[in-house]
């Protein structure tokens, strides 16, 4: 079985370095899939991102953007089967379930960045078969716990645990004053390290996560309860925050 990768940033390498099988990847920076090619090692090659050659799978490890109009524009080179790595479920699923009807369709969104894998990897099994079974059973033997889910459940969770969870590291970054180090204590060093993470990433990447999901608002809502809150209202929400209640 061979695969198609469309996509030579940080998860498109990832795939490549992942499966157990011949890659080919494409991207519309060639020197960028000629330079991954490269790295990632033998049965990997670059091909032009207008390649009309076939593949038993295309995965697609572009960005949020741009997934949609990817599974439209490849969908001609699955011959068998189709998966993303994109980051949202509800419209590459909807978008594979359009162009690809009748081949095997599968989104996995890996909730690491490559270079802290492995990691837990979400998977919607939207029309699973042989092809997608094996690029999942390969993501696993590399390490990786895939689980499955709903386009529904995975894409209110990363309201949660992507846009909210980013939108409160960003804001004590943007807040904090610059003090010694001296001064720091085990939360704000813990808080100082997520920064580093979150801020460590690409800022395209952390813009679309914001424009995909819902849950900025529902911080900045609860920081402002805090804030408000004084005397017993403050240990009412204290409480809340620790499951109590």
């Amino acid at each position: 079985m061979d695969l198609l990768v469309v996509g030579a940033g940080e998860m498109g390498r990832w795939v490549a370095r992942t499966v157990d099988r011949p890659v080919a990847l494409a991207d519309v920076d060639a020197a960028a899939a000629e330079r991954a090619a490269a790295d990632v090692g033998t049965d990997v090659r670059a091909v032009p991102t207008d390649t009309t050659e076939t593949f038993d799978a295309v995965c697609l490890a572009v960005p949020i953007s741009a997934v949609a109009a990817a599974v439209e524009r490849y969908a001609p080179n699955a011959e068998r089967a189709m998966c993303d790595v994109s980051g949202v479920m509800r419209g590459p699923v909807e978008s594979m379930r359009e162009h690809l009807p009748d081949r095997e369709r599968a989104s996995m969104h890996p909730l690491f960045a490559a270079s802290n894998a492995p990691g837990n990897v979400a998977v919607v099994a939207d029309a699973p078969g042989p092809v997608t079974d094996a690029v999942r059973a390969d993501v696993a033997a590399a390490g990786n716990h895939t689980f499955e889910t709903t386009v529904e459940e995975h894409d209110a969770a990363m309201e949660t645990v992507q846009a909210g969870a980013h939108t409160a590291v960003l804001a004590y970054a943007l807040a904090a004053a610059d003090v010694r180090e001296e001064f720091a204590t085990p939360v704000s060093a813990g808080l100082d390290d997520l920064v580093a993470t979150v801020t460590g990433g690409t800022p395209h990447v952390y813009r679309e996560i914001q424009e995909t999901f819902d849950g900025a608002d529902a911080v900045a809502e609860a920081a402002r309860r805090v804030a408000d809150a004084e005397g017993e209202a403050f240990e009412d929400l204290y409480r809340e925050a620790g499951g109590e209640g």
